[in-house]
């Protein structure tokens, strides 16, 4: 019998993707939502699930009605809609301090947390309450699975349109005159959708060679590359012959990280996993869903 998974961030871009892989292979997966969240992303998968408003009840009433075997946790507040650092407080520490304390006391066998790669976690109140949470995981691990991702730069279809690389590529496929950049030294880690998912499957199918504990992975390609050649490529892919790059016209942000790139050997050995799509070929696949006349269409009716 497959495993019943608790999915939080399910309209989100990372989340929703896990949702249809999940289904996909015929996991039974229950959603924690707002009531007023924009579903746009799992409209045709919907009805597939059972979910959760939040806002309405009480979380505990999701677990004592249902048996959960695996919590994957995705839902996160970045600070880019100008929230609050109490809510950015609320979103990213108290809410999955109450998912895993109610996972420790419904003995839920494994729980799949999603960090970030920050190596300086003051930057900004995101990557602090990020860090602050892994290091509750890391004190409550004697009675669960816990498996913690540290996600580089991911990129795909269907993402927050006010990101960097989707907002590139939609400007660069309008054609518009110019963009204002930084100088572009900075190095990433680039890694596809469709890879990072699998990276979440590949644990939950190996999770049972695991005992209880805390296990991290850094989830990337392995390789980098500096933005300003990542741009470069993506206007020479979208066939771009008209938007001026005005690179140097910005400043690198106070606290700018210039160079990131996951160490995957950890995660290839213990669970298996590695990349399978090129940067060119995830860009590829990530172009032509922006350059769908129905997508752009979803996307304007989003904004």
């Amino acid at each position: 019998m497959k495993d019943t998974i608790l999915l939080t961030g399910a309209t989100g871009f990372l989340g929703s993707h896990i949702l249809k892989n999940l289904l996909d292979n015929n996991f039974n997966v229950i959603i924690l939502k707002r009531s007023f969240s924009n579903t746009w992303r799992i409209d045709d998968i919907l009805d597939k699930t059972i979910a959760y408003n939040i806002d309405k009840i009480d979380i505990e009433k999701t677990f004592k009605e249902n048996k959960i075997d695996i919590v994957i946790h995705t839902a996160t507040k970045y600070g880019r809609k100008n929230e609050s650092f109490l809510e950015i407080l609320d979103s990213n520490l108290f809410f999955p301090l109450k998912l895993l304390d109610l996972s420790l006391r419904y003995n839920v066998k494994t729980f799949l947390n999603t960090d970030t790669t920050a190596y300086n976690h003051f930057i900004n109140y995101y990557s602090l309450t990020k860090m602050q949470f892994v290091e509750w995981l890391k004190l409550l691990d004697n009675k669960i699975r816990i498996f913690n991702l540290k996600l580089e730069y991911i990129y795909g279809e269907a993402d927050d349109t006010s990101k960097f690389l989707p907002m590139l590529i939609i400007n660069l496929l309008k054609g518009v005159n110019t963009i204002d950049l930084t100088p572009g030294n900075q190095e990433r880690d680039f890694i596809y959708i469709e890879d990072v998912v699998n990276a979440y499957i590949d644990i939950i199918l190996e999770k049972d060679n695991f005992s209880n504990g805390f296990y991290e992975y850094s989830i990337g390609s392995g390789e980098s590359i500096k933005i300003k050649d990542l741009v470069l490529l993506i206007k020479k892919m979208t066939n771009n012959e008209v938007t001026q790059l005005n690179f140097g016209a910005l400043q690198y942000r106070s606290n700018e990280i210039m160079y990131s790139k996951a160490n995957i050997k950890k995660i290839r050995d213990e669970v298996g996993w590695t990349p399978k799509f090129s940067l060119e070929e995830g860009l590829k696949r990530t172009i032509l869903w922006y350059k769908s006349a129905d997508n752009q269409k979803i996307i304007g009716d989003i904004k």
